[in-house]
């Protein structure tokens, strides 16, 4: 089954998705590639993986967490698999390149393929695609809109506060 719940964040409204396994999504208001809730979710915010995700979620926008726990399923092809668990090793604060993240992955000739896996990615801030930049340190692509990207990188570096 696949519960639901929205959380409000210093970005916006994030409606967080769940299933028993894991985390399966969060998404942003006019979150590119989300079709929306699908006429078998429930809403259910007691669900313990959405409970886990609400609070940690909290803490880092409070800045006490730099890195979340938390189970995920995730609904890909194992070369999008592939590229988003490389986003987990990317460290809060820092930055790397599409083509960096392409070679990262073994594919260092299919930067645009690694790009449009990042933009799918289904689980936003907790599996850091906003940490990919243009090789010129240009904030581009961000399913959630640039300025929420900003703003991420921004609040990483010390810049911004969020909470």
């Amino acid at each position: 089954m696949i519960s639901y719940c929205e959380y409000v964040s210093p970005l916006g409204s994030l409606l967080l998705v769940a299933s028993e396994r894991g985390l399966c999504g969060i998404y942003f208001e006019q979150h590119r590639h989300f079709k929306g809730k699908a006429d078998d979710w429930h809403e259910k915010p007691d669900q313990e993986v959405l409970t886990r995700t609400r609070r940690q979620l909290g803490e880092f926008f409070a800045g006490t967490r730099q890195a979340f726990d938390l189970p995920f399923d995730l609904r890909g092809t194992p070369f999008q698999h592939a590229v988003w668990d490389a986003l987990l090793a990317i460290p809060f604060g820092a930055t790397i390149s599409y083509g960096e993240h392409a070679r990262r992955v073994g594919k260092p000739a299919a930067v645009r393929a690694v790009g449009a896996a990042i933009g799918r990615n289904p689980v936003s801030i907790i599996v850091p695609c906003h940490r990919v930049v243009a090789s010129s340190g240009a904030h581009t692509g961000y399913a959630g809109g640039l300025e929420r990207k900003r703003r991420l990188l921004a609040f990483e570096a010390g810049a911004e506060a969020l909470a």
